[in-house]
């Protein structure tokens, strides 16, 4: 029995419940017991009855009585009895005649078949809600597809509305051409693709692209996420797949967008991360339907995900994801780009310069600088400005990669002392080693989790690090820890560089077990233990690693860093009047820029901050935080936090 037949009969069972309800209620039904005439009549004639009332209606019904309270109930026969209203003269009988109904009480018509039709009213809108379920919102539509159609006037995004990813744009032309015009390419052989991939880190624009595609193409736009084949029940996936698809043949030639397929493609029997038998079934019917026994021309499957390393190898086979496009993250033209994309919305004040916000957000991504360029407009409403001017769009920047500042967050003067120092020796050590980013801003505003920050911006997008720049790196974020241990004596050094040591160890063993930089372990990667949560428990796997090796690269891994705090020890005992200098600044302006940075070693006096005011008294000037400084003492990009 299927699950429509199912879910009639229980709707039929209902309904048999419901009108034995109502059947109850209705008046006509009476408590009284049911005699014979004959029996009745014995009854008056014994002298039993005390009153009687006869309906209007033929038959003729006898209700009423008796003496002893009992109710009565019969029926005198059609052919009818003129002994009977005699005997009950007789026998002082209260009778009682109903009125004649010569219309059909409007009452009684309701009474009688409203019943019927609440039953007739459900059972319409229960069919019609099996058979809809347009989109799966049905009540019992569980296995029709959840993917929402755009028509071929409602996809507004062009390429013009793409920016930054000028080679994934140039992948994916070809497959506007092939959905214009298909039969240019198969006079040749060729077929159109059937699927295509699109992998990148999040926020890149993977979504927008397909969007593009669709909107260039004038072609109809199917969207789902992958979640949305993933239910509870079993086989409901992979209907809503064949749904999906059929609903597609008749738009064709059009686009499916499967937005996050790793909800969906995970790689069938991969043991941590679960197998799943729905899922599976899900990735099954879809890969049929790529590339099964029927075809699906004219339908091209667009997919997303920031995850290429857990899909199914079959997803990934030529025939089904013909083509992977890579939608990185963008160089500083490509920012550039996209920041004059998403300033064509905002009202720009004449001093904006794209390029120069661009080389001054290494590592973001299109979603962080449309963040940035909104950041920057709610800025300039809350000072009641007409533009949006270069001052916003810096506070903007700041506040998304050092966070928002926390002014209200008061401490003491000892503690405001520590933490310039702490950042003072970030900055020094920094700019006083080679082949490292140079020092953009020093704070000691609270910001986000961190009591100070000091923002590291490379000149130019990095995509490797070189030995020597990592081995720089581990100075700077050794600079605070080692600044507090010189200042304030190695009894008064704090927890605020807890993070800076989690980060410069990670550094160093990935030095040693990855990226081949020891000459101790060689080039050689090494495996050690990775701990993974599944279904709640700690799940240790093993590599191939001797105990000897692992004890060697713990050896190797503590001397780099011995060697960092050492050389940062030198550095800032040599620089130590440039460190009380940093300090001080820090702790008359609250926040130093460049400008003041190269004053400071270069031996000047550092000036005030083009933006600084000096503070109106208070508290503390609202500096600030009990736990800030291990949330992260240097920020460098493209990372965040470093």
């Amino acid at each position: 029995m299927n699950d429509m037949a199912k879910n009639v009969l229980l709707w039929l069972i209902i309904a048999v419940v419901l009108l034995t309800v109502f059947q109850s209620f209705n008046p006509r039904g009476s408590a009284a017991q049911d005699m014979p005439y004959s029996e009745f009549k014995q009854q008056v004639q014994n002298n039993n009855v005390q009153s009687v009332t006869l309906s209007a209606s033929l038959p003729t019904t006898v209700t009423g009585k008796l003496k002893d309270g009992t109710p009565l109930r019969s029926v005198i026969p059609v052919s009818g009895d003129d002994e009977l209203q005699p005997l009950l003269d007789k026998h002082d009988v209260q009778v009682r005649q109903e009125p004649s109904d010569n219309g059909v009480s409007l009452l009684r018509i309701l009474l009688d078949w409203v019943p019927f039709l609440i039953f007739i009213g459900l059972l319409i809108w229960f069919m019609r809600q099996m058979q809809s379920g347009a989109g799966g919102r049905g009540a019992m539509a569980f296995g029709r597809s959840r993917a929402r159609l755009q028509g071929e006037d409602q996809v507004k995004v062009t390429f013009a509305d793409v920016a930054g990813c000028e080679e994934a744009k140039e992948d994916v032309k070809e497959l506007v051409d092939f959905l214009r015009d298909p039969g240019k390419f198969q006079k040749l052989g060729g077929k159109i693709p059937r699927g295509v991939l699109m992998v990148g880190p999040p926020g890149t624009g993977k979504t927008l692209l397909a969007k593009a595609i669709a909107g260039e193409a004038k072609v109809p736009f199917f969207t789902i996420s992958g979640s949305d084949f993933v239910e509870m029940f079993v086989g409901v996936g992979a209907a809503r797949v064949r749904d999906m698809f059929e609903q597609a043949k008749k738009h064709a030639p059009c686009i499916i967008f499967i937005d996050e397929i790793d909800a969906v493609g995970r790689h069938r029997g991969a043991g941590l991360g679960g197998g799943h038998d729905e899922r599976e079934q899900t990735l099954n019917q879809l890969l049929v339907e790529m590339d099964g026994f029927e075809g699906s021309e004219g339908i091209i499957v667009i997919a997303a995900t920031n995850r290429p390393d857990v899909l199914d190898p079959a997803l990934l086979r030529p025939g089904r994801f013909d083509r992977q496009v890579v939608v990185g993250l963008p160089d500083v033209r490509g920012r550039e780009q996209i920041l004059k994309v998403h300033m064509r919305k905002v009202p720009v004040a004449a001093d904006v310069e794209p390029m120069v916000i661009a080389r001054g957000t290494p590592g973001f991504s299109g979603a962080d600088l449309a963040n940035l360029v909104n950041e920057a407009a709610l800025f300039a409403a809350r000072e009641n400005a007409r533009e949006v001017g270069m001052s916003h769009f810096e506070r903007a920047k700041d506040k998304i990669m050092m966070g928002a500042e926390r002014r209200s967050l008061a401490m003491s003067e000892e503690e405001k002392r520590l933490t310039a120092y702490h950042e003072a020796g970030h900055a020094i050590v920094g700019l006083s080693v080679p082949d490292h980013d140079p020092v953009h801003k020093v704070t000691i505003i609270p910001r986000g989790r961190a009591l100070g920050v000091t923002m590291f911006l490379p000149e130019n997008d990095r995509y490797s690090l070189s030995k020597t720049a990592i081995e720089s790196q581990l100075c700077s974020l050794y600079g605070g820890r080692v600044a507090e241990e010189l200042i304030f004596g190695p009894e008064k050094v704090t927890t605020g560089a807890s993070n800076d040591i989690e980060r410069a160890t990670r550094m160093a063993r990935n030095m040693v077990t990855k990226w081949g930089l020891s000459d101790a372990m060689g080039p050689v990667t090494y495996g050690e233990q990775d701990e993974e949560v599944f279904l709640g428990r700690s799940v240790t796997q093993h590599k191939n690693v001797a105990d000897e090796t692992a004890r060697k690269i713990d050896e190797v891994v503590r001397e780099i860093l011995d060697s960092a705090y050492r050389r940062t020890r030198e550095i800032l005992t040599r620089e130590i009047g440039k460190l009380h200098a940093m300090a001080q600044a820090l702790l008359q302006y609250e926040t130093i820029d460049r400008e003041q940075i190269d004053a400071i070693m270069a031996g000047r006096e550092p000036g005030p901050p083009r933006d600084w005011r000096a503070p109106s008294g208070g508290a503390g000037s609202g500096n600030g935080g009990a736990a800030g400084r291990e949330a992260g003492g240097t920020v460098g990009a493209p990372a965040g936090q470093h």
